[in-house]
């Protein structure tokens, strides 16, 4: 297991158990808490996107000027230049309709300026924390989750033009372990389902996500005189080109270790469910335009997808497909390794080797998400991946 031709394949098997699975699940709800309700959307004006250098936030800054918006978006420091380019690039080929401010998510108010005049907010912004340099779930991931969320709509409630907010959820607000799904009704995840199962103990990551989901239809519903109201949009595991190459999103270094053949000696039997990052910037501009839009949306292709059926959707594309596995690490391996990646015997047993399916027809039907192909997916993800060498 010291071995350098296994540390690769775990080291990304610790990130599937640290962004993905909860190993002490034992239940599922199957409610619609809290209540959801809707709202008729006036004209839109001006939009705010936090987040806008995220890899999800830019292309949702993108979209919304290709449609016509004034969009203004939080940065967490004008000074890194690196960062902010594409922004300001944007900036160049949208004159006049892009606004850049500084906000930390951390910091009562932070928001104001930016916020003000708009009518929609995306909220896309999340505290980065690196799964490896947390200690302490609740006070690393999930406060700083629900104080920044807080913090939003907090200024939300104090600016009279905003009539609705687009909340970037997780499909993890929906459930831990893969067979959880797989035990419910035709194997199939609806918006129907809230993740009861994680805590910040254990998959704080999935427990910061459907807490601070449920903060938001809190705070949303909490209004005396409504005014404004929330969509969640619930994506999985954000694949496709990124349009910064300072991007740090995990799903980026994730499939790199396949790229560069970590992987090649065996990966783990996990499946996830895929939405390209240009399908998801689809999703939330249709969700905020949409005066009909309401409640939770499943963002993602129908069908789970495994690491090796990943692998094979690379191959035609890789300029060394002898370096991609071609098989599935062994059970039993990911047994023995499981206390050096802090994984426990029941994630094993509740991911690994488990497809599901999952209903994305309101997505597809209300917001018109047209899902691209998993092959395109993928050859322009790796092609990204080779420009950016």
């Amino acid at each position: 297991i010291q071995s350098d031709l296994f540390y690769k394949p775990l080291e990304v098997l610790q990130f599937f158990a640290l962004h993905q699975s909860c190993g002490t699940c034992n239940a599922i709800s199957l409610t619609t808490e809290p209540e959801i309700g809707r709202f008729i959307m006036p004209t839109m004006s001006i939009s705010l996107v936090t987040g806008g250098t995220g890899y999800i936030g830019l292309y949702v800054v993108k979209e919304l000027l290709e449609h016509g918006h004034t969009v203004h978006t939080t940065v967490r420091s004008l000074k890194n230049k690196r960062k902010c380019k594409p922004l300001l690039d944007l900036q160049v080929a949208h004159p006049s309709k892009l606004r850049l401010f500084e906000a930390d998510l951390l910091v009562q108010g932070s928001f104001k300026e930016a916020m003000h005049n708009c009518d929609t907010v995306y909220h896309i912004a999340s505290p980065f924390i690196l799964p490896q340099q947390t200690k302490d779930g609740m006070k690393e991931i999930v406060e700083p989750a629900l104080k920044g969320t807080q913090n939003v709509l907090d200024e939300v409630n104090e600016t009279q033009s905003v009539r609705r907010v687009v909340l970037t959820s997780s499909l993890v607000s929906m459930y831990c372990d893969s067979s959880e799904v797989y035990a419910l009704p035709k194997h199939t995840l609806t918006e129907s389902v809230w993740n009861i199962t994680a805590s910040p103990t254990y998959n704080p990551y999935a427990y910061s996500k459907a807490e601070s989901e449920r903060l938001a239809w809190r705070v949303a519903d909490a209004q005396s005189q409504p005014r404004w109201d929330l969509v969640a949009i619930c994506p999985g595991l954000v694949l496709g080109p990124p349009l910064s190459n300072a991007s740090d999103s995990g799903s980026l270094r994730m499939l790199e270790h396949m790229y560069e053949g970590s992987d090649r000696y065996g990966i783990p039997n996990y499946s996830y469910a895929i939405v390209d990052v240009r399908d998801l910037a689809v999703a939330h501009v249709a969700a905020g335009e949409k005066a009909e839009a309401n409640g939770r949306y499943i963002v993602s292709h129908a069908k789970s997808t495994s690491m090796l059926a990943m692998a094979e959707l690379v191959r035609p594309f890789h300029k060394q497909a002898r370096v991609l596995p071609t098989r599935a690490m062994p059970k039993l391996l990911v047994y023995l390794a499981a206390p050096f990646l802090n994984v426990s015997k029941r994630w094993a047993d509740g991911n690994l080797g488990i497809d599901f399916d999952l209903d994305n027809k309101r997505s597809k039907e209300e917001l018109q998400v047209v899902y691209r192909s998993l092959e395109e997916t993928f050859r322009d993800h790796y092609r990204s991946y080779l420009a950016r060498q």
